[in-house]
Order: structure tokens, then sequence, then C-alpha cells
């Protein structure tokens, strides 16, 4: 399937490099777009910087594509892979057991794939999964806090391979006098329905992760679909 994706970032990136980037990204290290422009524009500035859209093509027919929000996996299944890549607040109690059962019960095969597609944790999404992990919302409620904002997927190329694939098309720029203030908006938004409604909305019988843990509850189950 032949793609156009974007990277925002403070530079222009003409050729991608594998092995760079941070690893407790949310997927590990690797290269992460969007497939919207918008979205790589807000996420290319800052307060003290413009920054780029940078453009690319890529087939990733014969690649092997991890798509996590698949019908495959539930979303625990993202979850457990951010949990073994981002900097959660797991040292002891109900996170630090959910982290385990989680990663075990839930693990993906992430390393193995060329490419991944998932959800974005920004600040806002990883105080959702936060609050998850730590008991205070459900997991129906995490599924409805993971829509808002409207982030969309991300597509992360992760191997040697992906990368020999991606060509860079143009960059094209984002102006911080333009784009810092819809970015912010999102997040404030995001974050104002979560706490105003979203976290303290109790639904009877729903899941939270304590309940998972005790009642064994693994991917199978319909009540995670």
């Amino acid at each position: 399937m032949k793609r156009i994706l974007y990277h925002g970032s403070k530079d222009r990136i003409v050729k991608p490099l594998f092995g760079a980037g941070r690893l407790n990204n949310d997927y590990g290290r690797g290269f992460y777009c969007t497939e919207s422009e918008d979205l790589a524009k807000e996420w290319a500035v800052a307060n003290d910087h413009d920054g780029w859209a940078n453009v690319y093509s890529l087939n990733d027919d014969g690649l092997n594509v991890l798509n996590l929000n698949s019908n495959k996996y539930c979303l625990l299944h993202w979850l457990a892979v951010l949990l073994e890549n981002r900097q959660f607040e797991t040292e002891y109690g109900l996170p630090l057991e959910a982290k385990a059962y989680l990663t075990t019960r839930f693990a993906v095969p992430y390393k193995e794939a060329d490419a991944i597609i998932g959800y974005r944790a920004d600040d806002s999404y990883f105080t959702f999964a936060q609050d998850f992990i730590s008991g205070a919302i459900s997991y129906s409620q995490l599924a409805s806090a993971m829509r808002l904002g409207h982030l969309g997927d991300q597509y992360v190329l992760k191997s040697r391979k992906a990368f020999g694939r991606i060509r860079h098309v143009e960059s094209r720029p984002a102006l911080r006098s333009e784009w810092l203030e819809r970015k912010n908006a999102r997040d404030h938004a995001a974050r104002q329905e979560y706490l105003s409604a979203l976290r303290h909305q109790r639904v009877p019988g729903d899941l939270r992760i304590d309940r998972i843990i005790d009642e064994e509850i693994g991917p199978d189950d319909e009540r995670l679909r």
C-alpha cells in the first residue's frame, strides 16, 4: 500500500536515519509519522521555534506492519507496549501489579515489526493511561478518553527494511504563530472534557484494572472489544 506520511520536526529531514530517536518513545526507537499534515505541523512547533512538516511517500507492501488498532487487538495490547517503553509511575502498589499483568498477558511481538500503527500517547493521552493503571478510571472510560482530541493514528517505522522504503517528497513550513495555538487548544479541550465529564462518570459493572487482574481477564474476553 502506498502511503503519504508526515513527520513534524523543528528541522527539515530529507533522509530519516535508522537507529536514531529516543528509546522511551511510545513504541521504542523509530521514526514517528502521521497521515495528517495538520497534526504534523502542530507537533513541529513549540514556544521557542517554528518547524516543518516533512512529507514522505512509502510503499509498505511486503512489510510486517503491526496495526494495534485492528480487530485482532484491544486497547490493553496498546497499553502493554506503552508500559514497556514510556516512563510510568509504577514503583509500587496497583500500578506495579498492573504493569506486570498487562505486559505479560497482553504482550505483543512489536519488536519484530517493520512498522507499527497505533495511538499516539501525547501528554494528555499519557495521563489517561496512567489514571487507568492506577485504578482511577475504567476500561470504557479509557477507551472514550483515547478518542478525545482526534489525534488519529501514528505510523512508526521500526526496521532497517522500512527505512529503506521511505522517500522524501518535500518539507512544508509550520509557523508557531499559526500552529502552536491549535496544538494547545486541542490538548486543552481534551483535558477539559476528560476532567469535567469522563473522569467522574461511573459505569456500574465496568472493568477497572484491579478487576481485570483479579478475574484474570485476557485478550479474548468480549468485554474488551
